[in-house]
């Protein structure tokens, strides 16, 4: 059985920063994805930036020069920096991991980033 375990969260002043971490244990295939999703109170799910094992990734255009995602593949861990944070930013955070070919797909239980004043 995969499991995720995301630290991090926290609330934050605007323009601040946070580093979001998900460590992923159990059987990984190397081939997989993994990255962070985000859920405002009433509004979807929504992704963030996801990343490859082989490196490639995609963002948000509402995050694109602000948040850097990063991982350790060895760790079977991601990373979400986050800087110049904005109040619109506020939300649960979610970490995914995707595998191939088998598109078996794990979720973490979420940490809350609140950015206010």
């Amino acid at each position: 059985q995969v499991q995720l375990v995301e630290s991090g969260g926290g609330l934050v002043q605007p323009g601040g920063s946070l580093r979001l971490s998900c460590a992923a244990s159990g059987s990984i295939f190397s081939l997989n994805v993994m990255g962070w999703y985000r859920q405002a109170p009433g509004k979807m799910r929504e992704l963030v930036a996801t990343m490859t094992n082989g490196g490639n990734t995609n963002y948000a255009g509402s995050v694109k020069g602000r948040f850097t995602i990063s991982r350790d593949n060895a760790k079977n861990t991601v990373f979400l920096q986050m800087n110049s944070l904005k109040p619109e930013d506020t939300a649960v955070y979610y970490c995914k991991l995707y595998m191939m070919p088998s598109a078996q797909e794990y979720w973490g239980q979420g940490t809350q980033v609140t950015v206010s004043s």
